[in-house]
């Protein structure tokens, strides 16, 4: 197994100022040794890992040769890619999450003992025996330490035995110890015959020496690339010898990082006295130090017998394979596997829903309390509209609690599909059938509170309306809110834009004014009928005031019936029953989920940005102006 690069030059498309990101890098990794990819901070190397796992943004334009095997694919199950910072649930333990990822992306063909066979040999291969049964951790619960999730996010791309590894810096936050034991444990999978190719910082000297392979970049550029071993040498040759007392990979960094320069020229400004160096070739400008290395590279033996090897590893005519990095997995198989992840996420998550439940519970007993016992005299009228009005305005409010555990939950379904473990279309459908229960209890138990305190319209058919009319209308918030979640970047922008816009759908609704004193332009037309906030309360006013007779305003007058009291003083329009109101409501329900649904489906994967497509607009207006002139 073999996978190469040649003349990989990366560059932003749409942008004025063509700034290469990476420059001609050329090079190849063999199957049973780990490669480190270093360099200063904004040298390529991840960009370089996005370019070999066919990551890159559209933003930018990707030229040169990816082969792996002889075979031209930057799409393939056969690479996978470990982030920087993996995210997960943390209410699951470390042996759920690979069993979950496991069901998700390995062959429905599989039995369940093959599959827990498969989720145990990882386990012992990333040394995760001690904590398997231990929950990764979220805000109520510590968990896992930041080594055992690194192992873990390497455990959950092994699953699949991919050939090449590639990942973003893997010991990133850890401790020189920790860090040494994960790079060791890299080597172990690199031994069993995979590439393993990794982007790294600063390691310490014991971590180094388990490298193979070296790729130095600085700036976009090669300084160095051939055994780990050996580059040393290559310093010393280039008159840059490493001293006896120093790591070698700060030395390394230390000649090539150019930020040394501006930190060197701002404290001579300062008339600040530098500690001199240990190396006096050190004192020159990185940048001249840099421009020696390269220079010393490209007319090295070194690169020279890394052309030779490319050269023999290619094959004599290129084939492409069929890009697939799709799950193996049925989607019945990943709808179920997902239904059950999520349902045990939000059962363990006592902010998910529990929490909210309280509070809904509470304001069912403060309706209860308040509008004990209503009535129906005279001056109960006005207080049954309050009492609705109460009703569906705190419980829609309060349903953008839940937009911060949906954020961190979609977080996780974006890292998840950006690797195509499964689809939109899973998630969505997952979500709906796992949240149903909690839907349904938080309806039922703020529900029968409010209408046997209250002693709303009675009958078991008013009763059963009120309880699925107010589970709709939680059911279509928590879905807006999750639509908010996946277009901000952040829960304190989804927290102001979630809020912004329930209140905005609020708005042409009874619960401010009759429908008839509505502004027609914009507010009554269209506005009403899209407002999910219209049809539930209005259902409800027709659902608890249909029947009933009030007592008359002046001693003597007949009964006001609860037509009239809707017509006159409410202003609900009659020309249609209850159960309209409440179908129109599950319509927009139904609408507000495939919104999520091709929300989900656009947001962060296209990545036109605004000030993307600004660039772009701006760079196809010069072309005209340009061929005009």
């Amino acid at each position: 197994m073999v996978i190469l690069w040649e003349d990989i030059t990366v560059q932003h498309r749409f942008l004025e100022d063509k700034k290469k990101l990476l420059s001609g890098i050329t090079g190849f990794a063999e199957a049973g040794r780990i490669m480190a990819v270093m360099g200063p901070s904004g040298s390529g190397k991840t960009t370089l890992l996005d370019s070999l796992a066919g990551r890159l943004p559209v933003n930018v334009v990707v030229t040169g040769n990816i082969l792996i095997n002889g075979k031209r694919s930057l799409y393939s199950k056969e690479v996978s890619y470990v982030a920087q910072e993996e995210l997960f649930l943390g209410t699951l333990t470390v042996k759920e999450t690979l069993t979950y990822s496991a069901n998700t992306r390995l062959p429905s063909k599989m039995s369940k003992e093959e599959i827990n066979k498969v989720v145990e040999e990882t386990i012992m291969e990333m040394g995760l025996e001690d904590c398997a049964d231990t929950r990764i951790g979220n805000w109520h619960c510590r968990g896992i330490s930041n080594g055992e999730k690194k192992r873990l996010s390497i455990g959950l791309e092994i699953l699949t035995q991919p050939h090449v590894l590639l990942l973003d810096e893997p010991t990133t936050g850890l401790d020189s110890a920790s860090a040494f034991y994960v790079i060791q444990s890299l080597c172990h999978i690199a031994l069993n015959g995979k590439i393993v190719i990794c982007s790294i910082h600063q390691p310490s000297s014991e971590t180094f020496d388990l490298f193979d392979d070296l790729l130095l970049l600085s700036i976009g550029e090669t300084v160095y690339f051939g055994e780990a071993n050996m580059a040393l040498k290559f310093f010393a040759d280039a008159g840059l010898p490493c001293p006896s007392r120093r790591n070698p990979s700060d030395h390394f960094l230390l000649c090539i990082n150019l930020d040394f320069d501006l930190l060197t020229s701002t404290l001579a400004r300062s008339q600040l006295d530098l500690p001199s160096s240990s190396n006096s070739a050190l004192g020159t400008k990185k940048a001249e130090i840099r421009e020696t290395l390269i220079r010393s590279y490209k007319g090295s033996g070194i690169m020279i017998n890394a052309r030779r090897r490319i050269q023999q590893l290619k094959p004599n005519e290129e084939q492409k394979i069929k890009p697939n990095i799709g799950s193996s997995a049925t989607w019945w198989k990943q709808l179920c596997t997902l239904t059950k992840r999520s349902f045990v996420n939000m059962t363990r998550d006592i902010g998910y829903y529990w929490l909210r439940m309280v509070f809904y519970i509470l304001i069912g007993i403060t309706v209860g309390t308040l509008y004990f016992h209503i009535g129906t005299a005279n001056n109960s009228i006005l207080d049954r509209g309050k009492c609705v009005s109460f009703i569906y305005g705190f419980n829609i409010c309060l349903s953008c609690g839940g937009l911060p555990f949906f954020i961190e939950e979609l977080k996780v379904f974006y890292g998840e599909r950006s690797k195509g473990h499964y689809g939109e279309a899973a998630f969505v459908v997952s979500n709906i059938i796992s949240s149903f229960p909690f839907l349904v209890l938080t309806s039922l138990s703020s529900g029968i509170i409010i209408y046997f305190m209250v002693q709303l319209h009675p009958g078991l058919t008013n009763f059963a309306f009120f309880c699925i009319d107010l589970f709709c209308c939680i059911s279509v918030v928590e879905c807006c809110m999750m639509i908010v979640a996946s277009v901000v970047p952040n829960v304190l922008m989804g927290l102001g834009t979630g809020t912004g816009v329930i209140v905005f759908m609020m708005m042409p609704s009874l619960l401010f004014r009759p429908l008839q004193d509505i502004p027609k332009f914009f507010w009554r037309y269209p506005m009403s009928y899209l407002s999910f906030t219209t049809w539930a309360v209005q259902g409800q006013y027709k659902n608890d005031m249909l029947g009933l007779e009030f007592d008359p305003l002046l001693p003597g007058n007949p009964k006001l019936t609860g037509e009239q009291v809707l017509t006159l003083l409410f202003g609900v329009p009659l020309n249609h029953g209850k159960w309209w109101d409440l179908t129109a409501l599950i319509i927009l329900l139904i609408v507000h989920r495939l919104l999520l649904f091709l929300a989900l489906r656009y947001s962060k994967r296209s990545s036109t940005s605004p000030m993307l497509w600004f660039h772009r607009c701006r760079g196809k207006s010069t072309i005209c102006r340009k061929m005009s002139i």
